[in-house]
């Protein structure tokens, strides 16, 4: 099966170019081009995933067997993707520039490599020599782990064809091109026609794929957003460049749930996993300080404890700023609005910092209490006790409002050592807390004031 692709081309230089121009970028002759057809043959992106007649079936007669998924040998990306890899399944892994998403993978291919056979790694952006002397730094010198330095999305498909690898990693998406398209590599078309191609490989040879992604400045994969549509799983590799933690979380799953969150450690050695990482992040922890407060969040089923704290100084310009590093800055101004409009502190006329320590990000609204007392502790210069921990969304009306699993995060906290948890008093009802914890239950900022300041 053929198609039929039009080009003009200039008759005094040979230029060509997809539509025609009046003066030739070439020779700059004016009236030169004229229009030729050419016969292209279909390229491999029109090929069916089921490469066998499809017939339509009844569900309840459709059978699944269990697919025994591939571990990485890191509990916490195997967590993520929902308990390992799914033979024939492409994952999309977008990040920031440095933020470690090449030596992730690195890290990953060798690990399956030793134990399920060969894997290929794909680099578009390095040379063979550069990946060699990642993998040095890192320890890696698996005898099955190949690397290719290629862009060619042809000559990438026929060396898979080839060697018949456990798992491919392409790096990155945005580097490789198809030979049939004639716009740059990182183009809208060729991502996508790109990624596409990519899929079919994996679903008809059975072999999961990892795709490096480019992010925009905004943080969002660059390219179409049919990519994200195109691949079975999207992951994001989050992190401040200057802290040592990264943190992958899922956002589109089709083999497992969105709601895991893996966390690492950046190490001389690569990344290594975080067993417990509310522990690490409070470690460090300067107690009996005036605006320090210890919140829980929910990061997917794991609940993560960590450190708020709050700064509010005079301004000494026209305009009061409000600074916010881990949290939604304008979530921070509307809990000052509610300060302000519910128990009267006027603090309009202050600069307030907020910081979540640790590097992460946190976008849970039951961590509001929390970031609320800190705001008024430091205003106050009264500290809070430090073996307590504040849970809660706060609501315009100055409300304490529920938030989910409450009782994983007290256990959490009680596993720490803290003494005394402060939570919406909607959960008191029917909650089965057996470790030793002092609960309190608040309706709102003045029970929440009375409890803590």
């Amino acid at each position: 099966m053929a198609r039929t692709k039009h080009k003009f081309v200039c008759q005094e230089c040979g230029y060509t170019t997809p539509r025609a121009l009046g003066k030739c970028p070439g020779c700059e002759a004016w009236d030169s081009f004229a229009e030729e057809t050419e016969l292209v043959t279909t390229s491999p992106l029109h090929r069916s995933i089921n490469q066998r007649t499809s017939q339509p079936e009844l569900i309840s007669d459709v059978s699944v067997e269990d697919v025994e998924r591939q571990l990485t040998g890191m509990p916490e990306f195997d967590g993520v993707l929902g308990g390992g890899i799914v033979p024939g399944s492409v994952i999309l892994i977008g990040g920031d520039p440095g933020i470690g998403k090449s030596t992730l993978l690195l890290q990953a291919s060798d690990a399956l490599s030793r134990k399920y056979g060969s894997v290929l790694y794909v680099t578009g952006e390095e040379s063979v020599s550069q990946t060699k002397i990642r993998s040095t730094r890192l320890g890696l010198n698996s005898d099955t782990l190949y690397v290719l330095c290629e862009n060619n999305l042809g000559e990438i498909q026929r060396h898979i064809e080839k060697l018949q690898p456990q798992a491919v990693v392409i790096d990155s998406i945005q580097a490789v091109y198809l030979s049939d398209f004639q716009s740059a590599p990182g183009s809208i078309t060729q991502i996508r026609e790109c990624a596409a191609n990519l899929l079919i490989c994996a679903k008809n040879q059975n072999i999961p794929m990892f795709l490096i992604g480019h992010v925009t400045k905004e943080g969002t994969l660059a390219g179409p957003r049919v990519l994200e549509h195109i691949v079975d799983t999207v992951l994001y590799f989050e992190g401040e460049r200057h802290h040592i933690y990264r943190v992958l979380r899922a956002v589109k799953n089709r083999f497992g749930s969105t709601n895991e969150l893996g966390i690492f450690e950046m190490q001389n050695k690569g990344l290594v996993d975080v067993k417990n990482p509310s522990q690490l992040f409070l470690s460090d922890r300067k107690e009996e300080i005036s605006g320090s407060v210890i919140v829980s969040s929910m990061e997917g089923t794991r609940p993560l404890l960590l450190e708020v704290q709050a700064l509010v100084v005079s301004t000494h310009y026209g305009t009061p700023r409000n600074t916010a590093t881990g949290i939604d800055r304008n979530r921070v101004a509307l809990l000052t609005a509610v300060l302000n409009k519910r128990i009267g502190m006027d603090i309009g006329d202050s600069d307030i910092f907020v910081n979540i320590t640790g590097g992460l990000r946190v976008d849970e609204p039951g961590i509001d209490l929390g970031v609320l007392m800190a705001i008024i502790s430091n205003h106050r210069n009264i500290s809070i006790d430090p073996r307590t921990v504040v849970i809660g969304e706060v609501g315009l009306g100055g409300e304490i409002r529920p938030v989910p699993h409450v009782e994983r995060r007290i256990r959490e906290a009680a596993k720490l050592g803290f003494t005394r948890a402060i939570f919406p008093a909607y959960h008191q009802k029917g909650l089965e807390i057996n470790e030793t914890i002092e609960l309190i239950g608040v309706k709102n900022i003045f029970d929440s004031l009375s409890a803590l300041l």
